[in-house]
């Protein structure tokens, strides 16, 4: 009885909101929110704690306000910005409605990436699935870049890919860190090789902190790959870092990853 009662509470549905969807419990705690609106840069936000109490991620800080709690950003492809610029860069296709299978939910969110005066320069695929576990829910991701335009190159940059941005506060500077997988802390991470990065820190609304391991997975191009972790513990894995990179004509470069909420 008491397992049959935690996979009914684990059981998904799915939201509308005014730009994509909410997918939460069945018994209404949401989990997060995929925004995709006409010409911006799809993102999620919020991400929130397992038990729905408390925002794990931050949208549009002001130390990085083109950021978006779970989001794509890159430097230097084919000479264009796609980091701090994106209104007039990502075009996303409408969010479809979640695919819900009891406590696991599947979508897609296809965006074509264009120059400022319109013309394109690839196509961005990303196929999400989200498992909940309860006390924590877990989210996949197969990110794919197509060269459907043309031969695209990416520059040597210090940061740029998926990135996550929690709610970083300097008065919690003693609460607050990251880890990754090779037993490294905090800015000691930055620029370093690893499996995975993990960051923790004080959250509204909750006494403990809130934990999400980000995981860079093996058969990834340059796996493991060196990180962003920038002074307010925004993370990402970031192939970039070692030098510039291209993708043929015709051809495309897929990712996975792993994003773990605790």
């Amino acid at each position: 009885m008491f397992a049959l009662s935690l996979i009914a509470a684990a059981a998904l549905t799915v939201v509308p909101v005014s730009d994509g969807w909410r997918v939460q419990r069945a018994d209404g705690t949401v989990l997060l929110e995929q925004h995709a609106a006409a010409d911006h840069r799809a993102y999620i936000h919020p991400l929130m704690a397992p038990d729905g109490k408390g925002v794990y991620t931050e949208n549009e800080p002001k130390h990085h306000p083109w950021q978006h709690g779970l989001y794509v950003g890159l430097h230097a492809v084919n000479g264009e910005n796609f980091w701090e610029k994106e209104n007039d860069r990502f075009h996303p296709e409408p969010v479809t409605k979640p695919v819900v299978n009891g406590n696991t939910a599947k979508w897609k969110v296809k965006t074509r990436w264009t120059k400022p005066d319109g013309s394109p320069v690839l196509t961005e695929t990303q196929d999400w699935t989200l498992t909940d576990h309860g006390t924590n829910y877990v989210l996949d991701l197969t990110w794919t870049l197509s060269a459907d335009f043309g031969d695209v190159t990416f520059g040597k940059w210090a940061y740029g890919g998926l990135f996550l941005r929690m709610p970083y506060k300097k008065a919690n500077a003693k609460r607050q860190f990251a880890v990754n997988s090779r037993g490294q802390r905090n800015r000691a991470t930055e620029q370093q090789p690893a499996e995975w990065v993990e960051v923790s820190m004080p959250i509204e609304g909750r006494e403990q902190n809130g934990t999400i391991r980000f995981e860079d997975m093996p058969g990834n191009v340059g796996y493991p790959n060196p990180w962003r972790v920038d002074g307010q513990l925004g993370i990402a894995p970031s192939h970039c870092i070692r030098g510039p990179w291209s993708i043929t004509s015709g051809k495309s470069c897929v990712n996975r990853y792993r994003i773990t909420v605790k």
